[in-house]
């Protein structure tokens, strides 16, 4: 079966949770942050990706906690999410290289009228 693709909000949830597990206030707050705010989590869609990043085995549920007589649900990422984020990230790595290299490539050919395309 081949994997899905990643999106990134999932990405950066991932990648929120690397450190240690956390909360999903915490989480959207984490993404926020790790994207300069370019990308900013609805809880409908937080809860949505991390109800498929569990089924997937990515993360998991580290702890319930109440705090001020609300329900807190702690995620972590387990081992197969870390694995699965840095394989991710040198895909990612690895794209972004090759389109600035055949970027760089483009702009350094001569074009028609003698000057760089």
């Amino acid at each position: 079966m081949t994997p899905r693709a990643m999106t990134e909000p999932a990405f950066l949830i991932l990648t929120a949770l690397v450190d240690e597990p956390c909360h999903g206030y915490g989480i959207v707050r984490e993404v926020e942050r790790l994207s300069g705010g370019r990308v900013q989590l609805k809880v409908g869609t937080l809860y949505g990706v991390l109800d498929r990043l569990a089924g997937d085995g990515l993360v998991a549920l580290d702890r319930e906690e109440v705090q001020q007589g609300r329900l807190r649900r702690y995620y972590r990422l387990t081992d197969s999410g870390s694995r699965t984020l840095e394989a991710e990230a040198v895909r990612l790595a690895e794209n972004a290289r090759t389109a600035v290299d055949r970027l760089r490539a483009r702009h350094a050919r001569p074009t028609a009228a003698g000057g760089p395309a």
